[in-house]
């Protein structure tokens, strides 16, 4: 059998048509190009939004990617849900007329597309591919229709592979433990050069990168900031990202008297944020709910002190020393951990040569490549070609 040429994602992302070219949030953007170079035609089922893109977007560079558009249903409400279910016939056809076009499906998890395609895409194709982007075990406030996804997943009606990240206790053999970055080689070497250089010791440089939600607990971050001392050194944070709390953040900024101490840049491109990690000292992501999130990996690379959460992947990646954890929305323990990085500079800075030493070993090529490991064998395929770009094909070689 030939190797399958037209993938199918199946994604509930927000893209955008602006200006002639596709955009969408960067690190999504930048691993379907990963997908892009390992089949020749990659297609994407998702939602499509035609206006300007938020700055924390990024455009879609191959040539090989097109948006098929489908329905957005979503919201909150009576109303809404009533339109969900109103929609949901017509979202089933343009699914099935999109699967029947393709060759491969990548399903990405968990979402309400991805429920709709972890039913539907083994009616299409023997070549499944399913992404479950948050931690595989059960966990307190789950949602139920992410509990019956990754029951789906790991059923006998998903013929395919599933990719999670981490590793998990009793995890089924066509579930496999991916652990990625959305950095280049290139920008792998920009964070070694980074992380061995020496920052300023009068200013302790905390950022933060990701949406403005309420989930993401940006507001506890500000009031362990407020509860810091400060004996000799100055206490700084970068607020990076958009989103539905950014006006509730900033007026809180103003009421704990940090106006003059905390900045907040809304969304930004990538460059813009590895030039941020290359000046920071910590980087704190006190989240509910993650997966495998990106923002810590790359913060590690950049050799940053990294305080993270007991949630999805951050155990694992800060655990043996790498890090900290802390409950969510505990400010208590989150500003102990700030205050020890300003009291402890030297042990800070093991901490962060360690977590370097660890995260630099990961990159968007290494992703490539376990991707195209992975379908050549669990598919019995011949070895999957590149269809990558003259560039891309550079930073293989090096």
């Amino acid at each position: 059998m030939p190797n399958p040429k037209r993938l199918l994602v199946v994604a509930r992302v927000n893209h955008y048509q602006y200006g002639g070219r596709l955009y969408a949030y960067t690190p999504y953007a930048r691993e379907l190009e990963v997908w892009a170079d390992l089949f020749s035609e990659v297609m994407i089922a998702g939602s499509c939004l035609n206006e300007p893109p938020p700055g924390d977007c990024t455009p879609f560079n191959q040539k090989n990617i097109t948006l098929l558009p489908v329905i957005d249903a979503g919201g909150d409400g009576f109303k809404a849900k009533f339109g969900q279910i109103f929609s949901l016939p017509k979202i089933i056809w343009q699914l099935a007329c999109y699967m029947r076009r393709a060759d491969a499906i990548h399903v990405r998890c968990p979402c309400d597309l991805g429920l709709l395609g972890v039913l539907m895409a083994p009616v299409f194709s023997r070549f499944l591919i399913a992404k479950y982007a948050t931690q595989w075990l059960p966990f307190a406030g789950e949602p139920w229709a992410w509990r019956l996804q990754r029951i789906l997943l790991g059923s006998a009606w998903w013929r395919g592979l599933v990719t999670v990240y981490g590793r998990w206790p009793n995890q089924p053999k066509k579930v496999i433990p991916f652990f990625t970055s959305m950095l280049t080689r290139e920008q792998i070497v920009r964070a070694r050069t980074a992380a061995s250089r020496s920052k300023s010791p009068d200013i302790l440089r905390i950022v933060y990168v990701g949406r403005l939600s309420s989930s993401k607990n940006v507001d506890v971050l500000l009031s362990a900031i407020a509860s810091v001392k400060l004996a000799v050194r100055r206490v700084e944070c970068t607020i990076i990202g958009e989103g539905p709390q950014r006006a509730a953040l900033e007026t809180q900024a103003v009421q704990f008297g940090l106006s003059n101490r905390v900045t907040f840049t809304g969304g930004l491109g990538l460059d813009k944020v590895l030039g941020y990690y290359e000046q920071a000292h910590v980087l704190v992501l006190a989240s509910d709910i993650e997966g495998w999130p990106k923002a810590i990996a790359e913060g590690m690379a950049f050799g940053l002190v990294c305080i993270g959460t007991e949630r999805g992947m951050m155990p694992q990646m800060l655990g043996e020393g790498r890090g900290f954890l802390v409950p969510p929305r505990n400010v208590k323990d989150l500003a102990a951990a700030l205050q020890w990085v300003v009291e402890n500079p030297h042990e800070s800075a093991a901490m962060a040569a360690k977590a370097a030493a660890w995260a630099q070993q990961y990159s968007l090529e290494g992703l490539r490549e376990a991707l195209r490991d992975l379908m050549t064998d669990r598919w019995g395929l011949t070895k999957v070609p590149l269809h990558t770009s003259d560039r891309t094909q550079e930073i293989l070689a090096q």
